[in-house]
């Protein structure tokens, strides 16, 4: 659900991308923010469907593997937010 969510956000974004962006490699920086966090969530849900596959019991690797894949999304959308952020605040200030 998640990567759901992420995709439906990214299609909105992607108009704007172009509007924010004041050259095709600005755009193209968007668009590839974007990109990024869904196969960071991706490769996240990798993680966890593996992890779920090899055992529901808790253990201490188990749990640092799926942290590190969650910290993993959230750097990405970090990302998202700050090149975006920075994009926006330029346009504005024009």
């Amino acid at each position: 659900s998640a990567f759901r969510q992420e995709l439906v956000i990214g299609v909105i974004l992607v108009p704007f991308a172009f509007w924010l962006g004041s050259t095709p490699a600005h755009v193209a920086l968007l668009l590839a923010t974007l990109g990024v966090v869904l196969v960071t969530e991706l490769l996240n849900s990798a993680i966890e469907s593996v992890v779920d596959r090899i055992g529901m019991d808790l253990h201490e690797l188990s749990g640092r593997a799926k942290d590190m894949g969650s910290a993993a999304v959230f750097t990405s959308l970090a990302i998202v937010v700050v090149v975006w952020s920075i994009s926006l605040w330029g346009r504005l200030s024009e």
